[in-house]
C-alpha cells in the first residue's frame, strides 16, 4: 500500500493501480485500517485525475472507517493527502457533455459494486457495517432519517453514524424500523430507520435487510470454519476419496508414511478393523512417485478362496472352465502403481508361495500362461490378525511374513487415541451435513462427551456410520443431542464421568494425559469467565495467569 501511494503521488497512476491489484485479497484477512488506507489511495488518485464525485465516495468511505476505529492519525493523514491531491487536481473529467445518462449509470453501477464489496469486507465489524449502511441509505433517499447506534451492557447508547432527521437513539418513536447488525466488543449494534412511506423505499429497505442477512450468513460460516480449525485442526490427506486425518497418533503415522513412501520396500500395516489401514495405504501411494499410477485395493476375504489366484495373477482364456476371456489380474492392473492387499493373513497356504515369488523377483505367471513375466508393482499389505501367531500355528509362511514385514506400521484402535475423536467428529459431521444438505448441523457439548467416553469397537468406521446416521435423520441447522445417539453409546457413559456439582469434575485416571488436561483447563477457564461475568482481567487473576496467558488458552481451547 505504501508503494502504491508513493507511485500515486508521483503521478504514475498505472503502476500504482497495478500495485493495488496485487494486494486486494489481503484486505480480506487484515485489519480494517488497511482497507481505509486502500480507499485513501483510490480517493487521491481519482481526485488528482479530476474525477471529483468518484473520489469523494472513496474519501468518505476511508473517513468512516478511520472514524469508527477512532484512528486519529489515519484521519489526519487522510485529510493531508486529500488536500494535496485536490490542490493538484487536473481539470474535471468529462461527464455530462459526453453521454450524461450512460456515464451517470456507469458511475452509479460502479458505486453499487464498491459498496457491496465494502459490506462483505466489514462483515466481522458490525460498527463499520452499520456506518456503511447508513451512508448507503442516505444516498438512496429511501429514509427520512437513519442512525447507527451501539448499546453496551450497562444500557448506555453510543451514536456511531446518522443522517437526515435521525431517530432518537434513546427513545425512538413509533414507526421507526429497527435492524440488528451484530455484537462488537460487548456492544449491540443496531440501525434505527425512519422509512419513507412509498413502495420503492420499502423495497429498498427490504433489499438492505436481505443483503445484511447474507453478510451475516457469510460471517457466521467463516467464524464456524475458523472455530473448527482452532478447536480441531484437520490435515487433509491427498487421496482420491477425500478422506482426512487429524492430529495425534494418526498424524505421526502419516508423517512416517510420507518418509517411507519414496522407498520401494514392502510395508505391513496392522490394526483392528475400521482403524483406517486403507487410508494409510492410500497416503503412502499418494506421497510416492507412483501417485499418478493406479492404486488398487483388494480384500483377500472378499471372494471365494478358489478364485483368489485368478484375481491376483490373472488367467488365459480356456485355462479353466468358465474362463471365456483373458483376465490380466490385479497385479498387472496395478502396473507401476500400488496394490493394497487387505487381510493378507487370510491367504491360503497354496497361494502364499506365488505371492512370495512375486515379492522376491517381481515375476508372475497367469493361469494357463507357460511363460512368467515381470511386473513393477509396489505391495502394501494389511491385516487385523496376529501374523506371528499364524506363523507359529503353521497357517502362514514364515518367509512370506518376513518379506512383508520389512516396514511395519501399527494403527492404534480409536479407544487408545481419544484425543482425535473431536476432530474426526467435526470432519464427519461437516461432510455428512454437506452430503445430506443439512446446513450448519453441529454437536451439543454433552453429545461430544458420550462420543469421547465410548470404546468404539468398530473404530473410525463405526464412528463415521454413527454420525452419518445422526445427521441424515436430523433437522436442518439443528444441534445433535445425546437423545439421537444409539442405545449402546448412551448406556456406555459411566456415572463417574458425570459432573459432581457446578464447581467440580471427575476425570478417569486411565485416560491419555494431554486430552484430560485440556478438558480440565477448558472447564476451569469457563468457570472463571462465568464467575466473573466475562471480565478477562478478573478471570485471569482468579486463575493465577496473565491476561495474555488467558487469551492464548482461550484461543487454543476454542473458547
Amino acid at each position: 500500500l505504501t508503494k502504491a501511494e508513493l507511485l500515486q503521488q508521483m503521478n504514475r497512476l498505472e503502476e500504482s493501480t497495478a500495485t493495488l491489484d496485487t494486494i486486494v485479497m489481503d484486505l480480506l484477512v487484515n485489519p480494517p485500517d488497511l482497507h481505509a488506507h486502500y480507499e485513501r489511495i483510490l480517493a487521491c488518485a481519482l481526485a488528482a485525475g479530476g474525477h471529483t464525485d468518484a473520489a469523494r465516495t472513496h474519501y468518505e468511505r476511508s473517513r468512516r472507517i478511520y472514524s469508527a476505529l477512532s484512528n486519529v492519525p489515519g484521519t489526519m493523514e487522510l485529510s493531508r493527502c486529500w488536500d494535496l491531491a485536490t490542490s493538484q487536481a487536473a481539470a474535471p473529467a468529462p461527464n455530462a457533455e459526453d453521454g450524461p445518462t450512460r456515464v451517470g449509470d456507469a458511475a452509479r453501477a460502479r458505486t453499487i459494486l464498491q459498496r457491496a464489496s465494502a459490506l462483505m469486507l466489514h462483515a466481522a465489524r458490525p460498527e463499520l457495517l452499520a456506518a456503511e449502511i447508513v451512508d448507503m441509505l442516505t444516498e438512496t433517499e429511501c429514509v427520512r432519517g437513519a442512525a447507527a447506534i451501539a448499546r453496551d451492557n450497562g444500557g448506555q447508547v453510543h451514536l456511531l453514524a446518522s443522517s437526515g432527521e435521525a431517530p432518537s437513539a434513546t427513545t425512538p418513536p413509533s414507526g421507526i424500523k429497527r435492524i440488528a447488525v451484530g455484537v462488537d466488543c460487548d456492544r449491540t449494534v443496531e440501525l434505527l430507520l425512519d422509512p419513507k412511506p412509498d413502495v420503492e423505499s420499502a423495497a429498498t429497505l427490504n433489499a438492505i435487510t436481505i443483503l445484511l442477512a447474507t453478510v451475516h450468513d457469510r460471517e457466521r460460516a467463516r467464524a464456524e470454519r475458523e472455530e473448527r480449525l482452532t478447536l480441531w485442526p484437520i490435515e487433509d490427506v491427498q487421496t482420491d476419496d477425500g478422506r482426512a486425518v487429524v492430529s495425534g497418533h494418526m498424524r505421526e503415522v502419516m508423517t512416517f508414511a510420507r518418509r517411507i513412501a519414496t522407498t520401494t520396500v514392502s510395508v505391513l500395516i496392522t490394526g483392528e478393523s475400521g482403524t483406517g489401514k486403507e487410508i494409510v495405504a492410500r497416503a503412502i501411494h499418494s506421497f510416492s512417485d507412483r501417485a499418478e499410477k493406479p492404486f488398487i485395493p483388494f480384500n483377500c476375504t472378499a471372494i471365494p478362496h478358489e478364485m483368489l489366484e485368478s484375481q491376483l495373477f490373472g488367467h488365459r482364456r480356456g485355462s479353466f472352465t468358465g474362463a471365456d476371456r483373458d483376465n490380466p489380474g490385479l497385479i498387472r492392473s496395478a502396473r507401476e502403481g500400488t496394490l493394497f492387499l487387505d487381510e493378507v493373513g487370510e491367504l491360503g497356504l497354496d497361494l502364499q508361495p506365488k505371492l512370495l515369488r512375486f515379492l522376491e523377483s517381481g515375476e508372475i505367471c497367469p493361469l494357463g500362461d507357460p511363460t512368467p513375466f515381470t511386473v513393477d508393482v509396489r505391495i502394501v499389505a494389511a491385516t487385523n490378525s496376529n501374523l506371528e501367531q499364524l506363523v507359529r500355528d503353521g497357517r502362514f509362511r514364515e518367509d512370506l511374513f518376513y518379506r512383508l514385514n520389512v516396514i511395519r506400521l501399527r494403527i492404534a484402535p480409536l479407544r487408545e487415541r481419544r484425543d482425535e475423536i473431536p476432530g474426526l467428529v467435526n470432519y464427519f459431521v461437516g461432510r455428512s451435513a454437506e452430503e445430506f444438505r443439512k446446513g450448519a448441523v453441529r454437536l451439543a457439548e454433552e453429545t461430544m462427551e458420550y462420543l469421547l467416553l465410548y470404546t468404539w469397537p468398530g473404530n473410525v468406521r463405526q464412528l463415521h456410520n454413527e454420525l452419518r446416521r445422526m445427521v441424515a435423520l436430523a433437522e436442518r441447522d439443528s444441534v445433535l443431542t445425546p437423545g439421537q445417539l444409539s442405545d449402546e453409546i448412551l448406556k456406555a457413559k459411566p456415572a463417574s464421568e458425570r459432573r459432581v456439582n457446578g464447581s467440580e469434575i471427575v476425570v478417569p485416571l486411565h485416560e491419555k494425559l494431554v486430552p484430560t488436561l485440556s478438558k480440565i483447563e477448558c472447564e476451569m477457564v469457563r468457570a472463571a469467565l462465568r464467575e466473573h461475568k466475562g471480565k478477562v482481567d478478573a478471570a485471569a487473576k482468579a486463575l493465577g495467569i496473565s491476561r495474555k496467558g488467558l487469551y492464548l488458552k482461550r484461543q487454543r481451547l476454542g473458547l
